[in-house]
């Protein structure tokens, strides 16, 4: 349903992005590699964190390609950017979920990796697999930001049924800052209407194809949520398949059938054990553990997995690399990491 308004980066750039992941000392499984560190001897650790250049020059050379904008979850991680994923397809940007920081995640993408279909003006499709709030805190931001940084269009929003009332409601919490945009002393004739989003409430199905790319949101469980969609991307020369927050849902399995990266959340099993047990009731039908998530990759045919919305409770990437490992994943596998492209 349609509601109507309510290439290759340069050194300089790759250093800036290493840089930052070198400071994050806590993501173990890339700081062993970052910083001119030499190489871990474990193997285990070495499947999730060849060299972060390598992963990144890899990606570019496609057409179709992830730049994580954010990794997190509702826990409050300096390092981890809410759950937000881009994935660029030629110079066009498709967001899926918007957390907390999203606009200037993307907008340190098209400064340091030059990418600029990332900047504040360009950002105009968002996609929310559901109605959690760490996957939508940044909708005001996405909404507002590249409209006062001169965005020349509406941004569109695709989303499941409920998405029409948040965007509402965001556009009236924001009434007294619009209403000085566009009736104060600011130049905004050649954009005035541009805050107001264009929303398409769906329940699942295709949701955009057009420009090389077909975008289907694809129904999954995610604990007692009503609607909440998986993506699949299929661009000129990858397809990609975007779990959201997922249970395991068979959906996604034969969404990607053999798809080139299956991007999925995961939570420590090893340390699941350690939460109270109204968490464990929680989690067990709201997410997904290193066993189930190699059942579904293994099954999907995926030809390479990246682990995102990583739940540690007190392990760390290397450690989830490890279990998944454990658990007999034997494909090419990354735990992804802010401003990562795959």
């Amino acid at each position: 349903m349609k509601r109507q308004p309510c290439g290759c980066v340069s050194r300089r750039g790759w250093t800036d992005v290493r840089s930052r992941l070198c400071v994050a000392a806590t993501l173990a499984a890339f700081a062993l590699i970052g910083c001119d560190a030499e190489m871990a001897e474990d193997p285990q650790v070495e499947d999730g964190a060849p060299e972060l250049e390598a992963i990144f020059s890899e990606a570019m050379q496609y057409r179709t390609r992830v730049v994580m904008l954010g990794t997190g979850t509702p826990n409050a991680d300096p390092e981890r950017s809410g759950p937000a994923v881009a994935v660029v397809i030629d110079d066009q940007a498709f967001i899926f979920d918007a957390g907390p920081g999203v606009v200037r995640r993307a907008s340190k993408a098209a400064r340091d990796l030059e990418i600029p279909s990332l900047g504040a003006g360009r950002l105009n499709r968002v996609f929310i697999t559901h109605l959690h709030s760490d996957h939508t805190l940044g909708l005001p931001d996405l909404t507002l930001s590249p409209w006062v940084l001169d965005r020349p269009d509406r941004l569109q929003v695709v989303g499941p049924p409920g998405i029409g009332a948040m965007m509402d409601h965001i556009i009236m919490a924001y009434g007294a800052d619009i209403d000085r945009r566009i009736n104060g002393l600011e130049p905004r004739d050649a954009n005035r209407d541009a805050y107001l989003p264009e929303v398409t409430e769906t329940e699942g199905g295709v949701v955009y194809d057009q420009d090389g790319g077909r975008i289907e949101a694809i129904p999954i469980t995610h604990g007692d949520w009503p609607f909440s969609f998986a993506d699949k991307v299929t661009g000129p020369d990858r397809t990609i398949v975007i779990s959201g927050d997922a249970a395991p849902s068979s959906p996604i399995i034969d969404a990607c059938n053999g798809c080139d990266l299956l991007v999925h959340e995961v939570y420590s099993g090893e340390r699941f054990v350690t939460r109270p047990p109204e968490w464990q009731s929680y989690h067990s039908v709201f997410h997904t553990s290193p066993t189930e998530l190699v059942d579904i990759a293994t099954r999907a045919g995926a030809q390479k997995l990246v682990l995102y919305h990583q739940l540690y409770w007190g392990t760390d990437d290397a450690g989830l690399l490890a279990e998944m490992r454990a658990a007999g994943w034997g494909g090419p596998l990354h735990s992804a990491v802010d401003l990562g492209v795959y």
